[in-house]
């Protein structure tokens, strides 16, 4: 009995490690609805008001999703994985609240591959981020897509560590 008896506090230290918090959960509501002032006003993370005071943001994690503004994604590939997917759900939202938004996706490719092959799969790429925002509550009107293939990488190197970051879409807020 006496071996067992660590097993207990173990086990609740663990498990108060899973223990989820408000304005962090997957479903994102959470945290676009802490965008949003008291008065119920939209705010932009980042942005200060007219007033010259920041902007009013619930929690980090808002902010956080907000800038994030890339998508990345596997080789040779346009499938988008679940957390961008997440991210892109946080966006599409926003976008549908405020209409007069507008954003350019810009589709990029590592070097691999000819130009017009890659000229081709960054517009798939951006094609797929489109679709996502679409069916998630953004506007046709809103999004344009570019594609940049390989022309404009976020990383110069060779190699696996800087074809990842090249290997994205760009969200362009047009203000």
């Amino acid at each position: 009995m006496n071996k067992l008896n660590w097993l207990v506090p173990v086990c609740a230290l663990v498990l108060s490690g899973c223990a989820s918090k408000p304005g962090t959960g997957m479903d994102g509501a959470d945290d676009y609805d802490a965008m949003r002032d008291g008065a119920g006003a939209q705010t932009w993370p980042g942005d200060g008001r007219a007033d010259g005071s920041a902007s009013a943001i619930g929690d980090d994690r808002s902010a956080v999703i907000m800038n994030e503004r890339v998508v990345y994604f596997a080789f040779d590939s346009t499938e988008i994985d679940r957390p961008s997917i997440e991210l892109l759900r946080q966006h599409a939202r926003y976008l549908a609240d405020n209409p007069g938004e507008r954003v350019r996706l810009e589709g990029h490719t590592d070097e691999r591959g000819s130009r017009e092959y890659n000229i081709g799969l960054g517009e798939r790429r951006a094609a797929s981020v489109r679709s996502v925002l679409l069916v998630n509550g953004a506007a046709q009107n809103q999004l344009t897509t570019v594609s940049f293939g390989e022309e404009r990488p976020a990383d110069i190197g060779t190699g696996e560590a800087a074809w990842q970051l090249n290997r994205r879409v760009e969200l362009v807020y047009e203000r």
